[in-house]
């Protein structure tokens, strides 16, 4: 297996630039994970490293050799879409080994290379099946053992599982990690499902607008985002952010968080605003009145509050227990202050 080196590349659809200098490394055996928001570019991104999009600008480099330009059949990828694309007339292991048989593998070769790929992906019992009779989760799996088959260097993977259903996910999501342990191959994957980035991957690339935000290993990008929209976009539920103004050295006033709010990063020039940005397990409820519930999710083990201040800024509250609240009351809100980070507010850039 080998890694994906992307220097400097560059998309255009005509005069219309829509991935800005990418650079990045993927080691040998990583599971990298593009993630953002809908037309942030991660799909464009993987197509072009699999040779399916045109590279504008740049280089692109699978292990020591340089793809940019290469037809896809000759860059060692094997591709996993949204889409399953089976055959319907076809048997699961026909559908798995129809690549092989097309470019003249022996039918020996086929067989044994089949059979390694459905003992990993448990799919045995359902060689002889076609596709109708196998369950959205099967499906998928015959597409990734379709991919096995082949043998590539460098798996990608395009939203595989947004066809599927909640449970199913989250079962898939299992098997793909398994998969990844038990084959040691290089995977980029790409998803807009930040949970899925999340549990999934060695590395997330943050991907916003054609350009890379932050590069990290999960947590670390949870822990400590470099920016408001990192911040933001890792996390569920997201971080709460509140408009806050500098009033002294080392102290802010913030509506609905009584007081000066003491803070250890470096602030502007008094009077300028600030944003802070406090995760929903890091505030807790208070004595006061500043903020309105608006809505309250019970989920068994955990509890979401969502409310509302008078300025209109909404705060989601996690609790582990159920508050015995309705609609409509007020509460106050107090926070921990070891985990407040703060944000400029004209470039969203982390105050460090």
């Amino acid at each position: 297996m080998t890694g994906v080196t992307l220097a400097r590349v560059v998309k255009k659809y005509g005069d219309a630039q829509v991935i800005h200098g990418v650079d990045l490394h993927v080691g040998d055996g990583e599971f990298c994970v593009f993630v953002g928001p809908s037309g942030c570019g991660k799909s464009t991104l993987l197509r072009m490293v699999a040779g399916l999009e045109d590279t504008s600008g740049g280089s692109i480099r699978i292990g020591n050799r340089d793809v940019t330009h290469a037809d896809p059949a000759e860059r060692g990828v094997a591709m996993v879409f949204q889409t399953y694309a089976l055959y319907p007339h076809m048997t699961v292991a026909e559908n798995m080994g129809f690549g092989l048989k097309m470019t003249g593998h022996p039918k020996p070769e086929i067989d044994r290379k089949v059979a390694e790929a459905s003992r990993i992906l448990k799919l045995d019992d359902y060689l002889t099946r076609k596709p109708k009779a196998l369950s959205g989760g099967q499906r998928q799996r015959v597409a990734i053992g379709r991919a096995i088959v082949r043998g590539p260097e460098v798996f990608l993977f395009d939203e595989p599982l947004s066809n599927l259903d909640a449970e199913l996910r989250v079962e898939m999501r299992v098997e793909i990690a398994r998969l990844h342990r038990e084959i040691g191959a290089t995977m980029i994957y790409v998803t807009h499902d930040q949970v899925e980035a999340m549990t999934l991957a060695d590395k997330i690339v943050v991907l916003r607008a054609g350009r890379v935000e932050q590069v990290g290993a999960p947590l670390d990008l949870y822990d400590d985002p470099d920016n408001k929209f990192v911040a933001g976009f890792i996390g569920s539920p997201a971080m709460n952010f509140v408009a806050a103004t500098v009033d002294g050295p080392g102290t802010v006033t913030a509506p609905g968080l009584t007081g000066h709010t003491p803070v250890s990063m470096r602030l502007p020039a008094l009077g300028d605003v600030v944003i802070l940005g406090l995760r929903p397990q890091h505030l807790m409820l208070a004595e006061g009145a500043t903020h309105r519930v608006e809505m309250k999710e019970a989920l068994g083990g955990v509890s979401y509050l969502h409310l509302s201040a008078q300025t209109g800024e909404k705060l989601v509250i996690e609790s582990r227990e159920v508050p015995r609240l309705q609609l409509g009351d007020r509460v106050g809100v107090s926070f921990d202050p070891a985990h407040l980070m703060a944000f400029d507010a004209k470039s969203e850039l982390r105050l460090r």
